[in-house]
């Protein structure tokens, strides 16, 4: 649970932060009209501008983000054997995919796992800790390979970075209007704003932020699905499905910090934490790999 804390609260501060430090900087002022009411096109622009900005930045950083958080070291020049295949693997997948080569790294974890990041599909980085290596036989591998160059053919990391965009655009927007609405309403305050918007917008954010973060989660859920099945077809059905029983039967802990959505296997999570969740149970996804027809 205190995983999940540290990532809502991430989440809800930068929002929290950039909303009172506008308010500081007199820029909601912007927002008014004749200060009486609000301009609500000014607004949904002010809200998309800064909705979106703020996930597509952390989207351009991803890649320097995952590799620091990791200590993931990228393959330049293969060192031994089993360097060799990684990249030959990938190299196999992303031609089969029509995408670029995206770098590949390793970095150092007893727990076996690994992620894909990078803005685009075609300027990637996959990643696999030695722990995956180590535990792990070739075949297995493969399909945990295969499983995260889908996540980067499917283009998942722009999708969920569009999808927290127009959560957080949703979250801004609204949250000012029920601030707004509250300190006209309720307190009767007929010019500017008072300490009633700005205590209620902000009270607002935080509730419609665990909202937006329980749809992220949803999202990605659906996503690790369609990864699994990319990975399935990319490597073989039954390797998917052993490497998913070996994640499962592992335990693995979860990636550092915010790079934990991103890890192969998520965190485990019970009753309503399942909403929060980026990552369906291991259990379901190996039943949704053995049930399909080809």
């Amino acid at each position: 649970m205190r995983r999940i804390g540290l990532f809502l609260l991430t989440n809800l501060a930068v929002i929290l932060v950039l909303g009172v430090v506008l308010r500081l900087l007199g820029v909601d002022r912007v927002l008014d009209e004749s200060g009486s009411g609000l301009n609500y096109t000014n607004l949904l622009i002010f809200a998309a501008v800064f909705g979106f900005g703020g996930s597509f930045i952390s989207l351009a950083m991803s890649k320097w983000m995952a590799k620091r958080s990791t200590g993931a070291e990228v393959i330049t020049q293969p060192r031994n054997e089993t360097e060799r295949w990684l990249l030959a693997t990938v190299q196999r997948q992303a031609e089969k995919l029509g995408i670029k080569m995206p770098e590949v790294a390793i970095f150092h974890s007893p727990d076996p796992n690994a992620f894909a990041t990078g803005m685009t599909k075609n300027s990637s980085l996959v990643a696999v800790s030695t722990g995956l290596l180590q535990h792990m036989n070739a075949d297995e591998v493969e399909a945990v390979l295969g499983h995260e160059m889908a996540h980067v053919a499917n283009g998942d990391m722009v999708t969920l970075a569009l999808v927290q965009g127009v959560v957080n655009t949703f979250v801004i927007f609204v949250a000012r209007i029920v601030g707004h609405t509250v300190d006209r309403v309720v307190f009767k305050n007929e010019e500017g704003h008072g300490i009633a918007y700005f205590v209620t917008s902000i009270l607002a954010e935080i509730v419609l932020g665990i909202l937006a973060t329980m749809i992220v989660a949803w999202v990605s859920r659906q996503r690790e699905f369609r990864a699994d099945a990319g990975g399935a077809a990319l490597a073989g059905r039954m390797k998917m499905i052993a490497a998913l029983e070996r994640l499962r039967a592992a335990h693995p802990q979860p990636l550092p910090g915010e790079m934990a959505a991103f890890g192969i296997s998520g965190i485990r999570m019970d009753g309503i934490k399942k909403l929060f969740s980026t990552h369906p149970p291991l259990e379901q996804r190996i039943e949704a790999l053995k049930s399909q027809t080809h």
